[in-house]
């Protein structure tokens, strides 16, 4: 096997980023901004079908698009929260200087989204009527809400695929490329939404149909990228199929985070319900919120990302005291991040929440769900945080165990005891800062008290044993 941090580097150098040497803090903020911008532009495509048919369409056209938001989520968070631990064996190859084993984990990578995205869209095209009445949608928004759901369907493997690209980049401290290929697909979706539905007057089913052709038009940029030739991450199509060994670490490492991503999904379905029963209002509401959350989360994603990475290759190449000073940062920064966009998003909810809609009370249930949720971003942030950490480090069994306690079971049994015994939307909101708090007190005993540097080395002598 090459020695760390030799061997591996050179055929693609000018691809991909070293995590293991350099200054951590200006690797991070560097390999962070590529990623946040990126998500901004990701997060661009349904915001854009939000903003484009609620002007347009109006608030039941808006509330079909924003309602499907959590149910889209809680199936396609499975697929690619197993797909991180993907991402985590190509970091901590790549960290080793193990060039052999990071060809091979990422055509397992391809071939694992090529039969996610399959799988997804039959699933979500058969389904969709049956999951939206569970959710309890308005009779009057479900038949165009049924409809975008199917088309945005339509487009999951080139959804799943894109975002495995990008995984596959990013494992290798490559976070600009993919940035490119959002921006032109971001710009090829609000074109296509206008024309769609401002110029031609098409319905709801329209925006999704834009969002899937723009996701086609990522994954052939990326593809393309991924199959020149001569650089460690060079695609053979031929080559893409399941590696058996590879593909038992990516469950071993990704399975607890694709169950904790739909843990919270399906915690979020069923606080979606909830509000959908309080009629359109709320739901358009909610759905504002969620666009609005989405976007002032994201540079504290970008930061949990880089974390894992940066995590990853570093015990890849056992530098633990670099993993740990990293970790540190990580945390420290994404809190501070996220209190201060809280304090602006508290103080602009109106304008904010009126971007969506203009309706005098969506924009007052949007404005006390704000007011309810933003102040405590930086225990959303902490949580997140750790968890990113235990990911890279190969722990990812802990936040899913977390997750699934707190942001699953509690939260829900808090929303049934409040909506039976108040029945008043607020106490709803409540749900999250509750939870945040209980698990970022969890998290914090975690990260104090256990050895997680060691999370892979204990995996391998536990097998080994």
């Amino acid at each position: 096997m090459p020695q760390p941090n030799e061997g591996v580097r050179k055929p693609g150098g000018a691809h991909t980023r070293d995590m293991t040497v350099g200054n951590p803090y200006t690797l991070m903020i560097s390999f962070a901004l590529p990623l946040f911008l990126s998500q901004v532009f990701q997060q661009l495509y349904n915001t854009a079908d939000a903003l484009i048919v609620g002007r347009f369409l109006g608030t039941e056209a808006l509330a079909a698009v924003t309602s499907s938001g959590t149910l889209i989520h809680l199936l396609v968070s499975f697929f690619m929260g197993t797909a991180m631990g993907a991402g985590i064996v190509i970091s901590r190859y790549f960290g080793a200087g193990d060039e052999e084993q990071v060809s091979n984990a990422i055509h397992t990578m391809l071939a694992f989204g090529i039969a996610s995205g399959l799988i997804l869209t039959v699933v979500g095209v058969t389904f969709t009527p049956t999951l939206l009445t569970w959710m309890q949608t308005d009779p009057e928004v479900m038949p165009d809400a049924v409809e975008y759901f199917r088309y945005y369907f339509m487009g999951s493997l080139a959804l799943v695929l894109y975002n495995i690209c990008r995984s596959i980049m990013n494992a290798l401290g490559n976070s600009r490329r993919p940035l490119y290929y959002l921006i032109f697909s971001s710009m090829v979706n609000v074109v296509l939404d206008v024309l769609f539905i401002g110029v031609f007057h098409w319905g709801v089913w329209a925006a999704a149909f834009a969002t899937v052709l723009s996701q086609v038009a990522s994954v052939v940029l990326c593809m393309v990228y991924l199959l020149r030739k001569g650089n460690i991450f060079t695609v053979e199509l031929k080559k893409i199929r399941f590696h058996k060994h590879i593909f038992l670490q990516v469950v071993r490492y990704g399975l607890p985070s694709g169950i904790q991503n739909s843990v919270i999904s399906l915690a979020n379905v069923v606080v979606q319900s909830q509000i959908n029963s309080f009629g359109k209002l709320a739901m358009a509401a909610y759905g504002a919120h969620a666009k609005i959350e989405a976007f002032a989360f994201l540079p504290i994603t970008s930061f949990n990302m880089a974390c894992t990475t940066f995590i990853s290759q570093n015990l890849g190449a056992k530098q633990y005291d670099r993993a740990k000073k990293g970790a540190r940062f990580s945390i420290l920064a994404a809190m501070i991040l996220a209190e201060s966009i809280g304090v602006f998003t508290y103080i602009f909810a109106p304008q904010l929440i009126g971007l969506f809609d203009s309706t005098p009370g969506v924009i007052e249930l949007g404005v006390l769900q704000c007011r309810v949720l933003a102040l405590f971003y930086f225990l959303l942030a902490f949580s997140h945080s750790v968890a990113a950490v235990c990911r890279g480090a190969g722990r990812a069994f802990v936040p899913m165990v977390i997750m699934l306690s707190v942001w699953c079971v509690i939260r829900i049994a808090y929303i049934a005891i409040v909506v039976y015994l108040f029945g008043q939307i607020s106490f709803i909101y409540w749900a999250y800062p509750v939870t945040w708090s209980i698990s970022s007190i969890i998290y914090l005993i975690y990260y104090l008290r256990s050895d997680w540097v060691h999370g892979f080395e204990a995996k391998e002598q536990a097998e080994a044993a």
